[in-house]
């Protein structure tokens, strides 16, 4: 399959990184190219047509990559492969790739925080989320929590903003500023790339019931080192020979 651009111009040099390292995460608006975006919405649509009856345990959407052509071409796609590496450094591999549709009602989800060598920061993952047809704060919107990440817990929970705020949040400072650390509510335009260390604090806010199907896929990426624990690839996909994959699947 020819590669087309999926990314415009931007720019993720030192400033950026230190943004990323001291939030957690990082905001690139409006980076999916249109071409992108169209086929990124055909694919996600396809793969939530999937979902009834999939296989138990594999579904399409944790599996999404192992479901679509395109979605999979995007693992090893020259520009993908450039941010991760701009990220994370050259030696990389390959986690999972899971679609995040949201349609109308659908009642977002709570705090929580993922894992990975959670004993040495050396070590990251680092989470790309494409938001195709972006997102406001109170429809579908993404939460975040600046600082979290640099604890490095993989529980972190909270049913509410509330709940956070009474039990996991109380008290606590950045690490690095010494600021008290406040969740932050996002709204991002159509096309928008989001970056979170695997560690960041993050929830979902619900979707309208009269709004359409909010299209997102994450494709996970991490510094190899640690053992990455149960990650959502197949065997059959691990070994599967993908053009410009070769040395992403495996897990060391």
């Amino acid at each position: 399959m020819a590669q087309n651009t999926i990314f415009h111009n931007y720019t993720f040099g030192d400033q950026e990184r230190k943004q990323l390292d001291r939030d957690g995460h990082y905001v690139l608006p409006e980076l999916l190219t249109n071409d992108a975006r169209k086929r990124l919405t055909e694919s996600l649509t396809r793969i939530e047509s999937l979902i009834p009856g999939g296989k138990k345990g594999y579904e399409p959407n944790r599996f999404a990559a192992e479901y679509d052509i395109y979605l999979e071409s995007l693992i090893p796609h020259p520009q993908m492969l450039k941010l991760a590496r701009e990220v994370l450094g050259d030696d990389i591999r390959y986690d999972h790739c899971v679609s995040l549709n949201r349609p109308g009602g659908n009642g977002g989800i709570g705090w929580h925080s993922h894992s990975y060598s959670e004993d040495d920061s050396r070590y990251g993952l680092v989470r790309i989320f494409f938001y195709v047809n972006g997102f406001e704060k109170d429809d579908g919107g993404l939460k975040a929590v600046p600082g979290s990440h640099l604890y490095r817990d993989p529980k972190i929970h909270g049913a509410t903003d509330k709940a956070l705020r009474e039990g996991w949040l109380a008290g606590k400072t950045h690490l690095d500023t010494g600021d008290p650390l406040e969740i932050q509510e996002l709204s991002v335009p159509p096309g928008t790339v989001v970056l979170m260390w695997t560690h960041a604090a993050h929830a979902v806010t619900p979707r309208k019931p009269d709004s359409d199907t909010r299209w997102t896929i994450v494709y996970a990426y991490y510094k190899p080192g640690k053992n990455p624990g149960a990650r959502w690839i197949t065997p059959e996909f691990e070994n599967k020979h993908i053009p410009g994959a070769e040395g992403l699947m495996s897990p060391y």
